[in-house]
């Protein structure tokens, strides 16, 4: 049984993965219609909604792009900074979506920052107490693992409506804005949806894991 709950925990992740990096080599090597850059998409939807003050740059890394949202940067990867593929219209916008969330103040993009803190603390330290916990047979330890756990699905978890919100948004702006035509639609979507694959694989996997090691805590204490 445990051995098939690995097994899905570690193949879910690899798949989400593999569907990513297919997808986006696939349309990488498709141009877009318009011919822009990832950074000319990406500039012309940040000044459309008003958000001169929001940068565009090359950052280094293979899928690397992101919003930052104390520099106020949208980075994006080489490749999607200069290419012209459909690939790179979709990562650029969907960036510029969570800037847009930024901007309009969007209150699950907030409530994910106020959890980091949180959420990397869990990460740091649930481990460490959850092995002691489990080892010295310590229910109480096992326990508070899984409480600073807990913060760090909570955040996987709050992280999926944020990434989908970005995505709605990417192909709204992308549409209204003439960046892609309507035969380009299909392809866009399915470069946003690979990526929030691995969003929703993670939180999928991050509570397995939380429900296994409370399971494991119930079965502890039921014992003591």
């Amino acid at each position: 049984m445990y051995l098939i709950y690995f097994a899905i925990i570690i193949l879910i992740p690899l798949w989400a993965q593999f569907r990513v990096k297919g997808t986006y080599k696939k349309y990488s090597q498709v141009a877009s219609a318009s011919h822009l850059t990832g950074a000319e998409v990406a500039r012309k939807i940040l000044d459309d909604n008003g958000l001169y003050n929001v940068g565009v740059e090359e950052t280094r890394g293979y899928l690397s792009d992101h919003y930052d949202p104390r520099s106020k940067v949208v980075r994006l990867s080489s490749q999607n900074f200069f290419g012209h593929s459909v690939a790179a219209a979709a990562i650029a916008a969907h960036e510029v979506g969570h800037a847009i969330q930024d901007a309009e103040d969007y209150s699950f993009l907030r409530f994910r920052h106020a959890l980091v803190p949180v959420a990397n603390l869990g990460s740091n330290f649930s481990w460490i107490l959850i092995m002691i916990g489990i080892f010295a047979n310590l229910s109480g330890m096992l326990l508070l693992g899984i409480l600073f756990m807990a913060a760090a699905v909570v955040f996987q978890v709050i992280t999926l409506p944020v990434e989908f919100n970005a995505s709605n948004r990417a192909m709204d702006q992308v549409v209204s804005a003439g960046i892609i035509r309507n035969d380009e639609e299909r392809e866009t979507k399915k470069v946003l949806n690979a990526a929030a694959l691995t969003y929703v694989a993670a939180a999928a996997v991050a509570v397995l894991e939380l429900v296994r090691l409370l399971l494991i805590y119930t079965g502890m204490t039921r014992d003591e």
